[in-house]
């Protein structure tokens, strides 16, 4: 039996016990419906030989080969990671567009007895629905701006909201990125599966409830964000947290602490900033990683590279601004509090 997927709040919807996705492993790794397991029934190589096959020989020799295949891998899961499921086990199925090789999984489990289905039009179907939302459709939201300097912990504040009520889409997690030079959290996701994750976190939301964003430039690291969402970020009042740059380099201090543990890809940040800044100043920069003093190097950084690009970008704007002031942020609930209350007014 097919799911038909109309919108991503039936996405959201889903019951099933586990949404596996048959496709090859590099199909997977460039996007998949959030949440979903990998159980290729062909691998990489094998999904090419087929794909050679059905092109040069013949589609039947093509299925012929792409079924024993299949069968063989669809043992291999069967005594690996599905072995200990329950009689009463769901699943949902899916491949790139619903067809043979879903099918083929989906009829074996459903002989051993478990109630599986597939999702009409497969790994498509999610696409569509997606590039739908975020590119196509009307941006629905109304959005609040979280701004503030560099260290201004704006990231750590906007995930104390939600527990005061505040709707939020935290940009950054969902690129696995703090968006700046210095933000390198790992492996981002792909383009497409950012956007997967962008529009399931928008379809959780009440559009008739503010939404807070942090202030992003229009790329989360290498992921981008859809023109239709920048420009409703451009034009959205800011709430700006102004503090101290000796707090803010104190922040910064614990925020990145995995990158001051890294002397050295810390130094290599800070020489890759040398077409922007005079030689002597870099090399500044460098002494004082050498020399771990690094509460030193994050003011400096501050006030010679990040604070006057903030203080350029904000004179061209004109939006409504608010700034919420504070003397330190190492207690950042009353921050919070203060921010959530302003929100709730707009």
């Amino acid at each position: 039996m097919a799911v038909v997927l109309n919108s991503l709040a039936d996405v959201l919807a889903l019951d099933f016990d586990d949404i596996i996705d048959v496709r090859a492993p590099a199909e997977w790794a460039e996007d998949h419906v959030p949440g979903a397991i990998s159980l290729p029934v062909l691998d990489d190589e094998e999904r090419a030989r087929v794909g050679t096959i059905y092109k040069q020989v013949s589609p039947f020799s093509a299925r012929k080969i792409g079924a024993a295949l299949v069968a063989k891998n669809a043992a291999r899961h069967l005594e690996g990671p599905l072995a200990e499921k329950p009689g009463g086990w769901r699943p949902l199925v899916y491949c790139w567009r619903g067809g043979q090789r879903s099918g083929s999984f989906a009829s074996i489990l459903s002989q051993i007895g478990w109630r599986v289905e597939v999702v009409q039009g497969g790994y498509k179907t999610w696409r569509r629905l997606v590039v739908d939302a975020l590119y196509n459709a009307p941006f629905p939201f109304r959005l609040v701006v979280l701004d503030g300097n560099t260290g201004s912990a704006k990231t750590e504040v906007l995930n104390l909201l939600p527990a005061r009520g505040v709707q939020v889409v935290d940009l950054e997690g969902l690129a696995n990125h703090r968006g700046s030079l210095f933000g390198s959290m790992g492996e981002q996701p792909s383009q497409k599966a950012f956007e997967g994750r962008l529009a399931l976190a928008l379809a959780r939301l009440d559009p008739s409830r503010p939404v807070v964003v942090e202030a992003e430039s229009a790329k989360v690291g290498e992921c981008r964000l859809p023109p239709k969402l920048w420009r409703a970020m451009v034009a959205a009042p800011r709430v700006a947290i102004e503090a101290p740059r000796a707090a803010r380099a104190g922040y910064l201090l614990r925020a990145y602490a995995d990158l001051v543990a890294d002397v050295a890809r810390l130094d290599a940040v800070v020489a890759s900033l040398a077409l922007a800044h005079a030689r002597e100043v870099i090399a500044a920069w460098r002494g004082l990683v050498a020399e771990g003093r690094f509460a030193e190097l994050a003011e400096g950084l501050m006030e010679t590279h990040y604070d006057p690009r903030y203080g350029k970008h904000r004179a061209r704007m004109e939006v409504p601004f608010t700034e919420v002031s504070v003397e330190g942020l190492d207690d950042l609930g009353p921050l919070a509090d203060r921010i959530a209350g302003l929100v709730s007014g707009m």
